[in-house]
């Protein structure tokens, strides 16, 4: 069969149709109202944005331009030249409350706190402040007891025995003067002897009081060597008695009791890896300061200045003292101490150097207490009536000092003499008046 056999047949294409003619559209009219419209919102907005958008374009690009440069005006009053101090506050009137140092064995262990009065309190002189655990000084206390009667028994028992030592010897001494005043009335009637018997009485005479000497020298030997025992003991009990009464002493050494009138203040240490008061139960050392009695009314501020600075302090000159913790706070003081010399503190370089000062609170005020952060403001000169111009409106150009003093028709540049000033605000003597508007820079 062929392989091209039975092909599909060509389509047709159908008959083509005829295109109508499309309808000629007619011509429109033109519409000039449509154009009158536009025009007229047109002029509307050029109206409204020359009449109203563009002044106030204008007034707010004036107000930027006024805003942009700053302005202040000189005054006239009372102005203060200040210098700020800060540091800590605390008393100048103290005690330390100290452990106390024991002595024997036990000197060097640690002593637990068993009752401590409220930090911060009011105590009155003689009142309690805190007490020491005892009860391992009284347990020993009880030892040391039995140990003072014992020597006072070992004592007597020794007394006894000497005695009965002492009348032996003294019992042997007679036996031998005896002896000896035998042979010595031998003696006397050896003239109807032969000359042996005599020898013989002679060495019997010199050997007995030989013996009666040699006794007597005995008993003299043991009377001095008892009374030195003796006093060995004695030394031993009144050693024994010193060391109850020691013990005695550091049981009422344990208890303390207020030296002052004033505030109880803890001492921090170093707890828990953080500081932190000292509180019941804690151990403190032998001699360790754990508690200050402080006079509210003598508190101090202890601060360091720079040392380019301390030329203008003098004793005497007022301050005024703010806590950190109690923002908003003004107490009066007065510097009343100046360090005779520059220290460095060890975290500053070596040409860094501070003076420091001390500053009389004169106030009783209840928080003040030690060791709070605190600043003064101490007054280094006064003028009761001045001009005073802002810092930020001086500049210095060549030695000299200008500001920019607005006029009608702009800022204009004047030289000005300066004053006293301070962090702030500066002393105009000559230059400027009262009430002239300067710019700040």
């Amino acid at each position: 069969m062929s392989a091209i056999g039975n092909q599909a047949p060509i389509p047709v294409p159908p008959p083509e149709v005829p295109l109508q003619p499309l309808p000629e559209p007619r011509p429109r009219r033109r519409s000039y109202w449509k154009l009158l419209i536009l025009l007229a919102i047109a002029g509307a907005s050029v109206a409204a944005y020359e009449l109203w958008l563009k002044p106030r374009q204008m007034a707010q690009q004036a107000a930027k331009t006024a805003v942009a440069v700053r302005t202040a005006k000189i005054t006239r009053g009372p102005f203060v030249q200040t210098v700020r101090v800060s540091g800590q506050t605390s008393a100048r009137n103290f005690a330390n409350i100290t452990a106390p140092i024991l002595r024997g064995p036990e000197a060097n262990r640690s002593l637990v706190l068993m009752k401590l009065v409220k930090s911060g309190s009011t105590v009155a002189k003689g009142d309690f402040l805190a007490e020491i655990d005892t009860q391992s000084i009284r347990d020993h206390i009880d030892d040391v007891v039995d140990m003072v009667k014992q020597a006072g028994n070992d004592i007597e028992k020794r007394k006894a025995q000497q005695a009965v030592e002492q009348e032996n010897l003294a019992q042997t001494m007679r036996v031998a003067k005896a002896d000896y005043d035998k042979w010595q009335l031998e003696a006397r009637a050896a003239e109807t002897r032969t000359l042996l018997d005599q020898e013989l009485i002679k060495l019997q005479v010199e050997e007995a009081e030989a013996r009666y000497k040699q006794a007597l020298a005995d008993l003299e030997e043991k009377k001095m060597a008892d009374q030195a025992e003796l006093r060995i003991l004695e030394i031993t009990l009144l050693r024994q008695k010193r060391h109850l009464e020691r013990h005695a002493h550091d049981v009422e050494r344990m208890i303390f009791k207020a030296p002052m009138a004033g505030l109880a203040v803890m001492n921090t240490i170093w707890r828990n890896s953080e500081y932190s008061q000292i509180q019941e139960g804690d151990s403190v050392s032998p001699g360790q300061s754990f508690m200050k009695v402080v006079s509210p009314g003598s508190m101090q501020l202890e601060a360091t200045v720079s040392q380019a600075q301390i030329g203008s302090f003098r004793v005497g000159l007022p301050a005024t003292v703010g806590l950190d913790a109690f923002p908003g706070t003004a107490f009066p003081g007065k510097v009343y101490s100046i360090g005779a010399l520059a220290v460095g503190g060890w975290r500053q370089n070596f040409y860094i150097r501070n003076v420091p000062v001390r500053i009389e609170i004169n106030s009783n005020d209840q928080r003040l207490i030690p060791d709070l952060s605190a600043y003064a403001d101490v007054e280094i000169a006064r003028e009761d009536d001045a001009l005073i111009a802002p810092l930020g409106a001086i500049r210095s150009a060549g030695g000299k000092y200008y500001v920019s003093v607005k006029t009608p028709n702009g800022f204009e540049e004047r030289e000005v003499e300066l004053g006293i000033t301070n962090n702030t605000h500066a002393v105009i003597l000559a230059g400027i008046k009262e009430g002239d508007e300067v710019r700040l820079y």
